[in-house]
C-alpha cells in the first residue's frame, strides 16, 4: 500500500511562504519563462542549422562541427553556472540575475539570425567564424544560467513531492505550449517573426514573473566559494547518483528516437509530408495529458509514475517496430502513446531530483549545484544519442532517402528497439532504487 505524500525533510520543520501549496496564478507567473525559453531551445536544435544551410550556403560540414564544439562548451558551463545560482539565490538575486540572463540570451538570439544576412559566409569565413561561436556562447550562457535559476527556484516552491510535481508541471508545460508556437511561427513568419515573437513572450513572461513566489531563503554551505571542489558535492549524495543513473539511461533512451524520428518518418513510414502533424501531435497530447499524471502522483508517488511512463514508452516503440511502409494511422497511435509518456519524463525527475536534494540535507542550499549537474546530464544525453545512433546506422548499412523495408531494417532497430531496451534498463534501477521497498517520497536515504 502507498502512504500519502510526506512532508519533505528540509519542510518538515516549518512550511515556509515559498513551500506552502501555491495557487494557479501563482505557478503561472512562475512558469511563464518556460514558455519563452522554447524559443531557444527548439530553434537551436532544429530551424538554427536548416535555415543557415538552406538560405545562406553555409556548409553542412561546417555548422556541424561549430554546433558540436559550442554546445560542448556549454555542457561545461552549467556545474558552475550552478554554484553561481546557489550564491545568487542566498543573497536574494534570482529575480534580477534571470532578468540579466535573459538579457544575454536575446542579444546571443537575435545576433544570431542577423549574422549571415549582415556579414556572409563566403565573404569572410574567419570573421563570421568568430562572431558564430561568440553569438552561439552567449546564447547558450544566457539561456543555461536563466534555466539552471528558473530549475532551482523551483524546487524550493513546494512541501511534498505532489506539490512539487504541480509546480514544475507548470513549467513544464508552458514549456510544451512555447516549443508548440516555436515550431509554428517559423513556418509562418520565417526567423524575422520568430526573433520577434521570442522578444515579446521574455517580455510578457518576465513581467509576470516579477509577481512570482520569491524561492525559499538559501543558506550558507560549508563549501560556498566557486571552487572546482565545490562542484562535487551533490555527487557526494548517493541517492541523487543513483537518480542520475536512470535520469541518463531514460534520458539516452529518449534522446535516440528524437534524434532519428524525422528519419522514421520519411524513410520507413514513407510519410515525410505528416511529420508537422506527427510533432504537433506528440506536443500536444504531453501538455493536454499532464493534469491527468498530476492526480496520479498524488495516488502513487512519482516514481511510479514515471515507472509507468517507461512502460508507455517501451509499449508505443516495440509496437513502432511492427509498422511497415505506409502504416500512417498505426504510427498516430504510437505518436499519441509516447506523447503520454513524456509528461512523466517532464515532470516526474525534477520532482524527485527536489525531494532528493532535501532528503541529502541540502535544500535551500545546494539546488542550483543540483541542477548544474542535472543540466550537464541533460545535454550529455543529446550528444551520446546522436554519438551512438547516427555511426551504428552508417555501420549497419542504412542510407537517408532510401526506404527502409523488411522486417527489422537498421533503422527500426535504432529507432525502436535500442530505445526500448535502454529504457528497460532505466525501469529496472528506478524500480530497485526509488520503488521497491518504498514507503514514501523519502524512504530512500542517502
Amino acid at each position: 500500500m502507498n502512504a500519502p505524500p510526506a512532508v519533505l525533510p528540509a519542510a518538515a520543520a516549518a512550511l515556509t511562504p515559498a513551500a506552502a501549496p501555491l495557487h494557479a496564478l501563482a505557478l503561472l507567473r512562475y512558469g511563464a519563462p518556460s514558455l519563452a525559453f522554447a524559443f531557444v531551445a527548439l530553434p537551436l536544435y532544429v530551424y538554427l542549422p536548416e535555415h543557415y544551410a538552406t538560405r545562406y550556403a553555409v556548409p553542412l560540414g561546417y555548422l556541424g562541427g561549430v554546433l558540436l564544439l559550442t554546445r560542448f562548451a556549454d555542457a561545461l558551463f552549467d556545474p558552475w553556472l550552478g554554484r553561481l545560482a546557489d550564491h545568487l539565490l542566498r543573497r536574494g538575486w534570482a529575480k534580477p540575475a534571470l532578468l540579466a540572463a535573459c538579457a544575454l540570451m536575446f542579444a546571443g538570439f537575435a545576433a544570431l539570425f542577423a549574422l549571415p544576412a549582415l556579414l556572409p559566409f563566403a565573404a569572410g569565413e574567419w570573421r563570421f567564424t568568430l562572431l558564430f561561436i561568440a553569438a552561439l556562447l552567449l546564447t547558450y550562457l544566457g539561456f543555461s544560467a536563466a534555466s539552471i535559476v528558473h530549475q532551482a527556484w523551483g524546487a524550493t516552491l513546494g512541501a511534498d513531492e505532489a506539490q512539487l510535481a504541480r509546480t514544475v508541471a507548470w513549467r513544464e508545460g508552458l514549456g510544451l505550449v512555447g516549443v508548440l508556437l516555436a515550431a509554428v511561427v517559423p513556418q509562418l513568419g520565417g526567423a524575422t517573426a520568430l526573433v520577434a515573437v521570442f522578444a515579446v513572450a521574455l517580455i510578457l513572461s518576465l513581467a509576470l514573473l516579477r509577481r512570482a513566489p520569491d524561492p525559499a531563503p538559501h543558506h550558507a554551505f560549508a563549501h560556498a566559494k566557486l571552487h572546482w571542489r565545490s562542484l562535487l558535492a551533490p555527487l557526494h549524495n548517493r541517492r541523487f547518483v543513483a537518480l542520475l543513473a536512470v535520469f541518463v539511461t531514460s534520458g539516452i533512451a529518449a534522446a535516440i528516437p528524437a534524434t532519428l524520428v524525422l528519419f522514421f518518418i520519411r524513410d520507413r513510414l514513407d510519410a515525410a509530408a505528416l511529420s508537422g502533424a506527427y510533432l504537433f501531435a506528440y506536443f500536444a497530447a504531453a501538455g493536454l495529458l499532464v493534469p491527468v499524471w498530476l492526480r496520479a502522483v498524488r495516488r502513487w508517488g512519482a516514481a511510479r509514475c514515471w515507472l509507468l511512463g517507461m512502460g508507455l514508452a517501451v509499449a508505443a516503440f516495440v509496437w513502432a517496430a511492427l509498422l511497415q511502409p505506409g502504416d500512417r494511422w498505426g504510427y498516430a497511435l504510437v505518436v499519441v502513446l509516447s506523447g503520454a509518456a513524456l509528461g512523466p519524463d517532464l515532470v516526474m525527475p525534477p520532482a524527485l531530483l527536489a525531494g532528493v536534494i532535501r532528503a541529502g540535507g541540502h535544500g535551500n542550499r545546494l539546488e542550483g549545484s543540483y541542477f548544474g549537474v542535472w543540466n550537464f546530464a541533460t545535454k550529455l544525453n543529446l550528444a551520446l544519442a546522436a554519438g551512438l545512433a547516427l555511426p551504428l546506422l552508417a555501420l549497419f548499412g542504412y542510407r537517408p532517402g532510401t526506404l527502409e523495408t523488411g522486417v527489422l531494417p537498421p533503422l527500426v532497430v535504432a529507432y525502436c528497439l535500442l530505445p526500448s531496451l535502454l529504457k528497460l534498463v532505466s525501469a529496472g534501477l528506478l524500480w530497485q532504487f526509488f520503488v521497491r521497498g518504498r514507503s514514501g517520497p523519502a524512504a530512500f536515504a542517502s
